[in-house]
């Protein structure tokens, strides 16, 4: 699967919006007749274009009085034309947003609410976080998140029993420990020192990252502590440290691909860089601390508030993110995952190997880990924490000390 979500840096791009939707007032034309709307997007640059046309044209045959006119950007420019396009009103009827664009560009008016969406054709966690007071506002194209990789064979030998959806973060480390050879070049385990890593981890800890206003942090706290901890204290230990090569350019995935890893907690888009090795693996749930949190990026497609054609828009917009054409052109072309519940139209995807459990992937979408809103500063609050856990797991500072002056440097960023 290749990575295409990008779930943060929207937020800077469309974090100065300050519009209201000037474009022709929102009326609905009643799309009795011919209609054609108009689709921007950014989900199929890259290589999908022939298979977006795919689907457009599935619509189109289906509905027969509807004509999309499609747009395509590669993701770099995409927000910054949105955001000229809305400015002026002439953003498209129908367009694309990410996880880390919505709550903005929503907040600013600019959206319709979507009315009668079959909620049931979707994976609920992912549709609810493009709810916003009860209200939809968008609607998941797909999805990528975060599982735990695994080396079976490392564990045969070793003789620990593989991991399993109930596992806890006691459970992981007691495995790494037993598991890692630093003599044989081995590793028990390997979780990136990175923000994304951190503001998941607090989650799973039973914390949060901002407060409930979102304009505070939450994370000096003892589970913003202990998933300090819980990431950076294993660098040396069971883990390699960035004196080792952590963090550089494909070291995790080439010491796993070697055998020398057991444990790696990284993206499902890694399954087809992995793909055969002369060695067994599987993937599962990562574990949690007081609870599960699992980290996924998605894709959504919304509906202009000033569309003249909000019923075909809509009607584009359910085909685009449930129908089972989409489904078959994204899991024949290998384009992300679609997030939709009916598990008998991914079986072409399930039944994949390896790895075994690819099932794991959409149970891992039970507990999503939400991604905190961080406006404007977002790229540099999370240097900031990146930095901050980067000096714990060296050794240069301590837990107690460096997460109560993180919270005040990003508290600061957050003004």
């Amino acid at each position: 699967m290749k990575k295409t979500i990008v779930a943060t840096t929207s937020v800077a791009l469309v974090a100065a919006l300050g519009l209201t939707g000037c474009s022709s007032s929102g009326g609905d034309a009643g799309d009795s007749g011919p209609v054609t709307i108009t689709y921007s997007n950014f989900i199929s640059n890259g290589g999908n274009e022939d298979n977006l046309k795919k689907i457009v044209a599935a619509f189109e045959d289906e509905n027969p009085n509807i004509t999309v006119k499609v747009t395509t950007a590669p993701y770099s420019d995409y927000f910054t034309q949105l955001q000229t396009d809305l400015a002026a009103g002439t953003q498209a009827d129908v367009f694309d947003v990410d996880a880390g664009s919505f709550a903005n560009i929503q907040a600013n008016g600019v959206l319709a609410a979507l009315d009668g969406v079959d909620a049931s054709a979707y994976r609920t966690s992912v549709l609810d976080s493009y709810k916003v007071d009860g209200a939809q506002y968008a609607l998941p194209t797909s999805f990528s998140n975060v599982v735990l990789f695994y080396n079976k064979d490392l564990f045969d030998k070793a003789g620990v029993d593989y991991p399993t959806a109930d596992w806890t973060w006691a459970d992981e480390k007691a495995a790494a420990e037993k598991l890692t050879d630093k003599k044989a070049g081995v590793w028990g385990d390997y979780q990136p020192v990175t923000y994304n890593e951190y503001y998941k981890a607090v989650q799973q800890a039973g914390g949060s990252f901002l407060s409930s206003d979102g304009k505070t942090t939450a994370f000096d706290s003892e589970a913003g502590k202990a998933a300090a901890e819980w990431i950076a204290g294993k660098s040396g230990t069971v883990m390699p440290t960035a004196a080792d090569g952590a963090g550089t350019a494909d070291f995790d995935t080439n010491l796993f691909k070697d055998g020398k890893l057991a444990m790696w907690h990284t993206g499902i888009w890694m399954i087809s860089l992995v793909g055969d090795l002369p060695f067994g693996w599987d993937i599962a749930v990562e574990p949690g601390d007081a609870q599960k949190a699992s980290a996924t990026f998605s894709n959504a497609v919304v509906v202009s508030d000033a569309s003249n054609h909000k019923e075909a828009a809509q009607k584009w917009a359910e085909y685009l993110s449930s129908s089972k054409e989409m489904v078959g052109v994204r899991l024949d072309a290998g384009w992300e995952l679609p997030a939709i519940s009916d598990e008998s139209l991914l079986q072409p995807y399930l039944e994949q190997t390896p790895p075994a459990n690819r099932k794991a992937v959409f149970d891992a979408l039970e507990n999503i880990a939400v991604a905190p809103q961080l406006g404007s500063q977002s790229q540099q609050i999370q240097d900031a924490v990146t930095n901050a856990l980067g000096e714990i797991a060296a050794g240069r500072t301590t837990t107690e000390k460096a997460i109560p002056a993180l919270a005040d440097q990003v508290d600061a960023l957050l003004q």
